[in-house]
């Protein structure tokens, strides 16, 4: 199962690589590798970022592997797309920043995966994004519907995924559906780049861990409950090294040495 999420790790920045030519589509044993992958990810105290790309240079993820599910009785594609969800969840409620590297097409489930990331950088390439199960007959069943419609808003979502178009890299941007575009020669490496601004000592990476918290549990509660969890997360940092290191260097006039404590 490892062949098909191949890890490597740079500083304290984990790149997750989703494996399977030619189209890098899921299947059962691929969510059970990522699963692994991002559970070892939150308990390795030297990964503070984890990120996902496409093995090779064409697709990020090409969605569910639709040969599998062909050939699959109902009851185990209702159990696949449960797994699944559940993968995606745990990679959305991990405290520690998730970024997806877009590096080639990004359809169908592969966009679901994407959603379940925080931030989402893509190359400067011709490939597409969307989610067009409609035309199968079906609906994103991977949290497609409601990562869609919190990112984007609903009439939007609704359309893009009842119409099933894709659409490029510059309007993924222009919408707002991804962060920044790089440019396409060392993309993966400026890819790391990116994500190594996220990473001790430039940055307090436990403060960015409860921020992601604050804001999806926030997200799903009353206004209140947010910012009662807010107040609780501040409270937990104040009592950290890193809010102690950033208060001391600010006052003396100096740039901040994190640790990600």
């Amino acid at each position: 199962m490892t062949d098909l999420v191949q890890k490597e790790q740079r500083g304290g920045v984990l790149l997750l690589s989703l494996c399977n030519a030619p189209a890098n589509g899921y299947s059962y044993e691929m969510m059970r590798a990522l699963d692994a992958a991002v559970l070892g990810a939150r308990m390795d105290t030297s990964v503070h970022v984890i990120m996902l790309t496409g093995a090779g240079d064409r697709f990020f993820c090409a969605g569910a592997d639709i040969s599998m599910l062909d050939a699959a009785d109902p009851t185990f594609k209702y159990y696949f797309c449960l797994h699944a969800n559940e993968t995606l969840n745990r990679l959305e409620q991990t405290p520690k920043l998730v970024i997806a590297a877009l590096n080639g097409h990004t359809v169908g489930g592969g966009l679901e995966v994407a959603l379940a990331a925080d931030l989402r950088i893509a190359k400067d390439a011709d490939f597409k994004l969307g989610l067009p199960e409609v035309n199968l007959g079906v609906l994103p069943g991977t949290g497609g519907t409601q990562r869609l419609a919190r990112a984007l808003g609903k009439s939007l979502a609704i359309e893009l995924m009842a119409t099933g178009r894709n659409f490029g890299v510059a309007e993924a941007k222009a919408m707002g559906l991804v962060n920044q575009v790089l440019p396409a020669e060392g993309f993966m490496d400026r890819a790391f780049e990116y994500a190594e601004q996220f990473v001790p000592p430039k940055r307090a990476s436990r403060a960015v861990g409860f921020i992601k918290r604050a804001v999806h549990s926030g997200l799903e509660s009353s206004f209140s409950e947010g910012l009662a969890l807010e107040r609780e997360l501040q409270q937990q940092l104040f009592a950290g090294e890193d809010a102690k290191e950033g208060i001391k260097a600010f006052v003396e006039r100096r740039e901040a040495q994190f640790k990600g404590r």
